[in-house]
């Protein structure tokens, strides 16, 4: 029976969620038993016969899930239960070559590692689309003026289109982290009991090196019984960030659609309803729900830091929370991904909403613009500060056009002619280098092959 929702299928792709399913990790972690057997033989630190028995069984397929449960009932253990499901079917020849000069971590981290080889793969596809479709946006919405809005108020101009292609930048630079940090994270580690590679003698960096390669991992340089947890810190922070920037990217977009701004509006199909009791509303629930994911994630990145400390070569207070924490991180942000790039995707801009918008403070969002012009004509910044300060309050308080407010006075209509005036109040002329920085950013995913 589900407990969790994401066991119920309410989150999380198919394919993100079954690199989890027990019968794929334990396919993981008899693919590791052997390639290391494999490389073992390769340096002859076993013998190739059973090498190729021990391959043989476990390409069989005849080792499953319900017989290693079986085994651990008995023994406690879960990896002492699939090293003796093994070798209940191998020779006896083979038999006490299995696992030979390995730990349980080396079983347990290395085919975590090679869970988030391939967890990242997806990852980094659907960042792709998600890239993808913000670029499309950025583009499209490059040329249209926009309120930019600081500490909730309008502070001047912005391109709508810059909006999407600053989030498409931080998402390349996750895909730079992710590429960056694989070296660091996705390790693979025969070393065994405490890291010394005990058994294996002067060839254990060697067979390190061949499992490593053969599994699409990096050779782990130092560690104790277990991968350093720093490293599972970092893996978990990278995903978080991205859970984070996708929380950024939601939670504008909740602000935008709200009703007084109404600039925006997450797609709505036919036949959803909004409220249970309100017909009208459409709510952002999308951009909500990756704000609400976004959470778990953080938290799980806190426990991750936690578990860095253990005592001596290891404890075992980090491994019952990571078999939360990792699957959990993985498929929420998988399925938060998947959910904006939809949101992106479908998204409704509202231009002629935007466009009002710029005029709800009459004119006002445009003080940038006459502070600058006033300063160039050689009025110290203060001053003119000052002045513009004093007339733009005052306009708010008479319910007067900044602008007109403006050519009313004298000590700025001697500095700065209506005409002068008028193409600094004209949005489309303060778009400034936001082209040139979406162009930047365009370049920048073609030369990462994003297009």
């Amino acid at each position: 029976m589900p407990i969790l929702p994401i066991d119920s299928g309410r989150y999380g792709t198919k394919e993100m969620k079954d690199i989890f399913e027990e019968d794929r990790k334990l396919n993981y972690e008899l693919i590791f038993e052997s390639a290391v057997a494999n490389a073992q033989a390769e340096l002859q630190i076993i013998p190739m016969e059973a090498s190729k028995n021990i391959e043989e069984v476990i390409s069989s397929n005849k080792i499953t899930v319900q017989r290693v449960k079986e085994l651990e009932s008995i023994s406690d253990h879960d990896t002492a239960a699939i090293v003796e499901a093994i070798s209940e079917l191998c020779s006896e020849s083979s038999k006490p070559w299995i696992h030979y000069g390995l730990t349980s971590n080396d079983v347990v981290d290395s085919s975590t590692s090679m869970q988030m080889r391939d967890v990242f793969k997806i990852l980094e596809s659907k960042l792709h689309q998600l890239i993808n479709e913000l670029l499309k946006k950025s583009t499209q919405y490059q040329d249209l003026p926009a309120v930019g809005r600081t500490h909730g108020q309008h502070a001047s101009i912005t391109s709508f289109g810059l909006k999407f292609a600053i989030w498409s930048n931080e998402l390349l630079d996750h895909l730079i982290r992710i590429d960056e940090g694989k070296k660091r994270f996705l390790l693979c580690k025969t070393l065994g009991v405490v890291g010394t590679g005990s058994l294996m003698r002067e060839n254990a960096l060697e067979v390190q090196k061949i499992v490593a390669k053969k599994l699409d991992l990096f050779p782990v340089e130092a560690a104790t019984q277990v991968i350093p947890r720093e490293r599972y810190s970092e893996m978990l922070f990278t995903i978080t960030l991205i859970a984070l920037t996708l929380d950024k990217i939601a939670i504008e977009i909740r602000n935008l659609q709200r009703t007084e701004i109404g600039e925006v509006q997450e797609p709505f199909k036919k036949g959803q309803m909004g409220s249970s009791a309100v017909p009208v509303k459409k709510n952002p629930i999308k951009s909500e729900r990756i704000s609400s994911l976004a959470r778990i994630v953080k938290s799980n990145l806190n426990v991750s830091l936690e578990n860095i400390a253990l005592w001596h070569e290891r404890d075992l207070s980090n491994s019952a929370n990571e078999r939360f924490i990792i699957p959990m991180s993985s498929i929420l942000v998988d399925d938060m991904i998947t959910t904006m790039i939809k949101i992106i995707a479908g998204l409704k801009i509202n231009k002629e909403k935007i466009v009002n918008n710029i005029e709800l403070t009459k004119g006002q969002i445009f003080a940038e613009f006459v502070l600058q012009v006033l300063v160039l004509k050689g009025i110290p910044r203060f001053k003119a500060y000052r002045d513009i300060q004093s007339i733009a309050f005052n306009a708010v308080e008479k319910q007067e056009h900044f602008f007109d407010a403006l050519i009313k006075e004298e000590e700025i209509i001697k500095n700065v002619s209506k005409e002068e005036l008028e193409v600094i109040f004209n949005p489309q002329s303060q778009l400034s280098a936001s082209n040139n920085i979406i162009r930047n950013i365009v370049n920048k995913a073609k030369q990462m092959n994003i297009s």
